[in-house]
C-alpha cells in the first residue's frame, strides 16, 4: 500500500507497474530529480492531478495483484 506522503521514487520501488499508472495519469517526470525530492501529493499539485484519486488507483492495482 502506498500513500501520498511517499516520494515517487519510493512508490516506484513498491512495484514497477505503478510507473504505467503514473504515466497514464499525466506524471511524465518519473526520472526527474524532483521524483525523489517531493512527495506524491506535491507532485500532483504541480501537475494538476487529484492525489487521492491517483493513490486510490495505485492501491487498487496493488490489491489486485
Amino acid at each position: 500500500m502506498v500513500n501520498k506522503e511517499m516520494t515517487i521514487a519510493q512508490i516506484l520501488t513498491v512495484d514497477d507497474g505503478i510507473a504505467d499508472i503514473l504515466m497514464a495519469s499525466g506524471m511524465h517526470c518519473l526520472g526527474c530529480v524532483m521524483a525523489s525530492g517531493e512527495n506524491l501529493e506535491q507532485a500532483c499539485a504541480v501537475h494538476g492531478i487529484d492525489a487521492d484519486a491517483l493513490i486510490a488507483k495505485i492501491n487498487e492495482y496493488l490489491a489486485a495483484k
